[in-house]
């Protein structure tokens, strides 16, 4: 019903997300709360996690130069992200370092999920760094403090490397993705682009204890009212480097979304 009233008064959309981002912007104003902003030119010397991500998938009815587009904005982001160190007690966040994705800063048209559909907007295809942002994190023993998931996920897995579920909504600001550091230890982000990837990896001050895995568990698709869905679990696990034994494990998302094929 929601949906619906907004499709029909679209002003209503707009000052809602009006009014939304200016929640936000006072919510970052709280002095508790510290946020990561400090970059280290030199790469930390134990490496938590690596990973990287295809730059170009094929999606049906989609413009390839939009995925060109998103690459332009993503080298913009980078230059606020490669290098950030999230030190102890520090929260990080996507929006407060990035900033509003503008015309003015460089940001072009780029592809977008939002509101159960693919479409466009400035700075789009900014989710896929949040999406290495966040995988990367999840091998750490980082908290996930914000994360928000699509509303729906695009089939087929078009080179998809990672369990379905961990991808990551932003929306400038108030869908923001946040990570506090409650350890001793200082982290830090190392993100670039190569011809045909996004790459990166965390890394830390020193050698953890710990080695975090995730696990998805429960995989499985379903159908509904005549539409299929999608669901899964994903748990973090922390095994000793010692002897190799699970110490903890962590239910971190539990999935379920209306499948799209794009």
């Amino acid at each position: 019903m929601k949906r619906i009233l907004l499709s029909y008064f679209p002003f209503l959309y707009k000052l809602r997300v009006r009014q939304l981002i200016w929640k936000r912007h006072l919510k970052n104003l709280n002095p508790i709360i510290k946020y990561a902003r400090s970059r280290k030119p030199d790469e930390l010397g134990f490496v938590c996690k690596k990973h990287k991500s295809v730059l170009r998938r094929v999606l049906a009815n989609s413009d390839p130069i939009l995925q060109e587009n998103k690459i332009k904005n993503l080298k913009i982001a980078l230059e606020h992200i490669d290098g950030i160190a999230i030190n102890p007690g520090e929260t990080f966040s996507f929006w407060k370092l990035i900033g509003k994705p503008t015309k003015a800063k460089g940001y072009i048209e780029g592809l977008m999920l939002s509101n159960g559909e693919v479409r466009t907007g400035t700075g789009g295809g900014l989710c896929q760094l949040a999406n290495m942002l966040f995988w990367l994190a999840l091998h750490t023993p980082l908290e996930i403090k914000e994360r928000y998931h699509h509303s729906f996920d695009i089939f087929p897995d078009d080179r998809r490397v990672v369990p379905f579920g961990t991808g990551t909504s932003v929306f400038y600001n108030y869908v923001d993705l946040q990570f506090y550091n409650p350890t001793n230890y200082t982290f830090q982000f190392n993100i670039f682009l190569s011809n045909e990837f996004l790459e990166g990896n965390i890394s830390c001050n020193a050698e953890l204890e710990f080695i975090y895995k995730v696990e998805e568990r429960n995989h499985q698709f379903y159908q509904n009212e005549n539409r299929w869905y999608r669901g899964n679990e994903i748990w973090r696990l922390e095994i000793s480097k010692h002897d190799n034994e699970l110490v903890n494990e962590e239910l971190i998302i539990k999935n379920n979304s209306e499948v799209k094929y794009m």
